[in-house]
């Protein structure tokens, strides 16, 4: 991690306690409030709860920390792309996705930015440079993307992008602001679905935006007061006290990712390993370039849908659910999602088991339906 990141680390949790009064609580109140007292001109005050309301103001203050950029609270990733594409966009303008990535974006803006005019192209991430960027007003990437793991070279793009004209937008949600950080390579907008990494236990839905062009942080601050699209208090509480903890979460993630991901290449049982950093990945080199760490998702291919199915049910200490980056182990076979993957393609989640006792026990259910 760098000299920068370890810095927001390290004061990241200490942001709260240098405006605390003497006899304050040292940690975050949670405020459940839909009204606030507000007579005469409040402005500048909590007036009503899709307006404002102070455990928002104090998630945000976090997530704008890490960033390193004004952030925007939502109640989920999607509420986050949503609130960009609805925000920003127009009837007539084309915008680009990436064919590879979560598959909610592309069926978001399928079914509903077409009905009201907004053209959809798709691009393989891996070649995403391929072909240009002339006549979009948006171009969104998901790198690395979900579940194949693949990456596109951010400033790269950023630069064609602005050079077309349009704005790029970078769902870093894999990555979190820890492991990646496509604000300072070029991108105009962030996105994450902070439900992950950044919650880290799997019990709060949530999302942010987050951009350095005012005006666009302005439009997408009217359109979640307008629309509703507001985040729970609780949630914004929960994933407050889940920031506090993320970058010690999200160096055990990673670090067993890199010893796991070398120990699934090496069993009979996997017909191919995708995680970027392994040396011979085809996202190896330019992950070195641009991301802090390589991530705590690794993708493998198994023999069929049966074995895939089997490994995951039969691991003592992995969890089949959908979704990741939680305290425990994850993993789904991602072609019943609709991912277009073979049968036996499954994406695992390190969570923070030791990392022994987890690689044991992976091996053990790979051991076991291969044998």
């Amino acid at each position: 991690m760098s000299e920068n990141s370890q810095s927001r680390a390290a004061t990241l949790a200490h942001l709260r306690g240098r405006k605390l009064e003497r006899g304050e609580p040292v940690p975050l109140p949670l405020t459940m409030s839909a009204t606030f007292h507000a007579p005469g001109d409040s402005t500048g005050f909590h007036q009503y709860g899709r307006f404002s309301n102070p455990t928002w103001d104090a998630v945000e203050e976090l997530l704008t920390h890490l960033e390193d950029a004004p952030s925007v609270a939502f109640p989920s990733g999607m509420a986050a792309i949503a609130a960009v594409f609805f925000a920003l966009l127009k009837s007539g303008d084309r915008i680009l996705l990436p064919a590879d990535g979560y598959h909610t974006t592309r069926i978001l803006a399928d079914r509903f930015l077409g009905k009201l005019g907004v053209e959809l192209d798709v691009r393989s991430t891996a070649t995403f440079l391929d072909g240009g960027f002339a006549g979009y007003r948006l171009v969104f990437v998901e790198t690395p993307s979900n579940p194949t793991l693949d990456i596109c070279d951010i400033t790269a793009v950023a630069e064609a992008v602005h050079a077309a004209g349009a704005i790029l937008v970078a769902d870093n949600t894999t990555m979190t602001p820890y492991g990646q950080r496509p604000l300072d390579l070029g991108a105009d907008i962030v996105v994450a679905a902070d439900t992950k990494a950044p919650n880290g236990h799997s019990d709060a839905l949530f999302g942010h935006v987050a951009s350095r062009d005012a005006d666009i942080i302005t439009a997408i601050k009217d359109w979640r007061q307008t629309s509703g699209s507001i985040p729970s208090p609780f949630d914004a509480w929960l994933v407050h006290r889940g920031l506090e903890t993320l970058e010690v979460r999200f160096d055990r993630m990673c670090s067993s990712a890199e010893l796991i991901a070398r120990r699934l290449k090496a069993h009979p049982a996997v017909k191919l390993v995708r995680f970027p950093g392994l040396e011979g990945d085809a996202s190896h080199n330019l992950a070195r370039a641009q991301m802090e760490r390589f991530g705590f998702l690794v993708s493998i291919v198994l023999a069929s849908e049966d074995q895939a199915e089997d490994f995951i049910n039969g691991c003592t200490l992995m969890q089949a659910a959908t979704s990741f980056g939680s305290v425990h182990t994850s993993a789904e076979r991602r072609n019943k999602r609709g991912d277009a993957v073979p049968p036996g393609f499954v994406r695992i989640a390190i969570g923070c088991e030791p990392v022994e006792e987890l690689w044991m026990a992976i091996k053990a259910s790979l051991d076991k339906v291969s044998g």
